[in-house]
This record gives C-alpha cells, sequence and structure tokens, in this order.
C-alpha cells in the first residue's frame, strides 16, 4: 500500500512560507535538488492544493529554457510526467498529467491507497493540513533551512491531539538544510 507523504522546505521556526508568502528563502542548491529529483521520481503521484499547484506551473515550461541547469532540466521531466491530483474550490481546468479532484480529500486519497505502487506526496500546507486532521499522512519529511521567520504559514497545523513521530532518516546538505523523516506512530 502506497504511503501518503508530505515533504515541503520549512524554516527553522516551522513556517514554508513568510508572513507575506515569501519563499525565496527556500530555493534548493544544486546538492539539495537533486535529492529532490531522487525523492520526486519515487513517486506515483502528487496532490497539491490550488496554490503549490499554480507555484509548480513554472516546471511545465522549464526545460525549454535554455541556460536552465541540467538538474533543473531533471525536474522538470520529472514534474511533467507525474500525474498530480490538484484540490481546488476555484480553478477550472489544469494542465499536463493534472487532473482537478472529483472528490473529497479522504475519498481521493482512499483510491490512491487501494493501488499497489509508489507513494503518494502531499505539497502545500493548506491541503496537507486537511490530510493530517484525518490522520491521513504517513511520513513527514522537512527540509529545514537555516532562517527564522518569525511568522508565516506553518508546516504543521494546530492540532488539539498530539502526533507521535519516530524519526527514520537525517541527512545534512553544504547548504546548511537539514532533512528529516518521520513516520506517524
Amino acid at each position: 500500500m502506497p504511503d501518503v507523504i508530505y515533504s515541503m522546505t520549512v524554516s527553522l521556526d516551522g513556517f514554508v512560507a513568510g508572513p507575506h508568502g515569501e519563499i525565496d528563502w527556500s530555493a534548493p542548491d544544486e546538492e539539495l535538488h537533486r535529492f529532490h529529483n531522487e525523492r520526486t521520481r519515487a513517486l506515483g503521484a502528487h496532490l497539491c492544493g490550488r496554490g503549490l499547484y499554480e507555484v509548480m506551473r513554472f516546471w511545465d515550461t522549464a526545460d525549454q529554457n535554455p541556460s536552465a541547469a541540467p538538474y533543473q532540466l531533471e525536474f522538470a521531466q520529472i514534474w511533467q510526467r507525474l500525474p498530480k491530483i490538484v484540490f481546488s474550490t476555484t480553478l477550472q481546468e489544469v494542465h499536463g498529467k493534472a487532473r482537478l479532484a472529483t472528490a473529497g480529500v479522504a475519498e481521493e486519497v482512499a483510491r490512491l491507497k487501494d493501488r499497489q505502487g509508489e507513494d503518494v506526496g502531499v505539497g502545500g500546507a493548506g491541503l496537507a493540513a486537511a490530510l493530517i486532521a484525518l490522520d491521513l499522512v504517513d511520513e513527514y519529511q522537512l527540509f529545514v533551512s537555516p532562517v527564522v521567520l518569525g511568522a508565516g504559514t506553518p508546516f504543521f497545523p494546530a492540532r488539539a491531539e498530539r502526533l507521535d513521530l519516530e524519526l527514520l532518516e537525517t541527512r545534512t546538505f553544504g547548504s546548511r538544510v537539514v532533512y528529516l523523516r518521520y513516520r506517524r506512530v
């Protein structure tokens, strides 16, 4: 059964975006980008909220940029081939290998978990919050960047109950980003 994996870059104080939505502090260097390429290549599908889908549309044409680095071209190809399910109440259409969700979050995840195959990625703090509230996230992958934002969009939503996790893996990159991989206990 595939795992649902919530993975994002996060500030040291727990935010995925600054108080005005800024993410300029989170751009990966080559080493980290190649690691993201490996992780994304292993996925069978990716769940996106509207905001993340719109940000990631950049990768739909990034492979046409003659000045793009090889690792960026590689990610563009990986992202373009990856099936995406977009949760939005405002978008009327999506492009490429994306489709708009036709059911609620729990139903879409249940369909994906019923099939054999690769894990499912989740991106976007709002969508992830809905999955976390329903206890549908199996694994958390945080790329902790050495920056303190003070406020912004939190990686984890407020919870009434504690969430116990088991540390599975850590890695420190040359950019000083620390990768933390946890599984729900």
